[in-house]
C-alpha cells in the first residue's frame, strides 16, 4: 500500500475575518498532531503569522512546547527563534521541524527562560506568537526550577509580568504580540486568569489590538466534567482569549 503523501498546508483555509475562533479540526498537516498535551491548533499561529508579519520576518515563540508556531513559521518562510525551559519540548520540537519544505523560513531552537530572554537583542523581532502555560492548570515537567506551569496563580502573575516585559523588550516598535491564554475555575467560581495575563502586558506597556474568542472543542475529560457540571451546577469554560498587543 502506498503511503499517505504528507501535507504541507491544510486543505482548506480561509483568513480569520472576526473575533470569534472556531477550529472543529484541530490541524494535522506537515508534522502537526494533538499528542502534546495543552498545544494550540496550528490554525492560531498560522492565522496570527499570515496576519502580522511578512516573509522573512523574525518570529519568536518564547514557550515552544511541542513546536506547533515553528513549524507554522518555516512553512510559510519566516524566520524564527524557539524558546524553551523544558529540554524535553526542545527535543520534540527539533524532530517536529524535521521535514523538508520550499523556501522554508530559518529556524532557531534553544534553552531558555522566557522570564528574561538572554540572547535575545532589543527591538529585533517583528512579531511573537505565545501560548504560555495557564499557571499550574497543566504541568510539563517535575522539578525544572522557573516552569511556570508549577506556579499558584498570585505567583504565575508575577512571573508572567516578567515575560511581559521581556517581550516589551525585544519586540519593534509597533510589530505585534499574540498571547492565547485561558480561565480557571476554583471552589466553583471562575478566576479571570485571561484578563489577568492580559493586564500584566497593559503595565508593560503594551497597547490592545485585538481580543479574539477561540472556543474550544475536543476537551479531555469533558464527559467527566459534563456530568459535574450538572451536578454541581457550574458552566463549563469552553473558550480561551488570543490578545493581541501593539508595541
Amino acid at each position: 500500500m502506498a503511503k499517505k503523501k504528507q501535507l504541507l498546508e491544510p486543505e482548506e483555509f480561509e483568513l480569520e475575518t472576526n473575533t470569534v475562533w472556531s477550529f472543529k479540526k484541530r490541524g494535522d498537516w506537515a508534522t502537526h498532531d494533538g499528542k502534546y498535551r495543552g498545544n494550540w491548533s496550528p490554525f492560531i499561529p498560522r492565522n496570527i503569522i499570515l496576519r502580522y508579519s511578512k516573509p522573512g520576518d523574525l518570529i519568536l515563540d518564547p514557550f515552544i512546547g511541542s513546536g506547533t508556531t515553528l513549524v507554522e513559521a518555516k512553512l510559510l518562510g519566516r524566520n524564527a527563534i524557539g524558546i524553551d525551559i523544558n529540554p524535553s519540548a526542545i527535543e520534540l520540537t527539533k524532530k517536529h521541524l524535521q521535514f523538508k519544505c520550499e523556501n522554508p523560513g530559518k529556524i532557531a531552537v534553544r534553552k531558555g527562560d522566557a522570564r528574561n530572554l538572554k540572547g535575545v537583542l532589543d527591538e529585533s523581532i517583528d512579531l511573537i506568537a505565545a501560548h504560555p502555560p495557564y499557571a499550574d492548570i497543566i504541568q510539563y515537567s517535575k522539578d525544572i526550577e522557573g516552569d511556570l506551569s508549577h506556579f499558584k496563580i498570585k505567583d504565575f502573575l508575577l512571573e508572567i509580568k516578567k515575560v511581559a516585559d521581556s517581550c516589551f523588550r525585544v519586540l519593534k516598535k509597533d510589530k505585534f504580540c499574540a498571547i492565547l491564554i485561558g480561565d480557571t475555575r476554583k471552589k466553583g467560581c471562575v478566576i479571570p486568569l485571561g484578563f489577568q495575563v492580559m493586564q500584566q502586558f497593559l503595565n508593560a506597556g503594551f497597547t490592545l489590538k485585538e481580543i479574539i474568542i477561540k472556543e474550544q472543542h475536543n476537551c479531555k475529560a469533558t464527559g467527566y466534567w459534563k456530568t459535574n457540571s450538572i451536578k454541581y451546577n457550574f458552566l463549563l469554560l469552553a473558550h480561551e482569549y488570543l490578545f493581541v498587543f501593539r508595541k
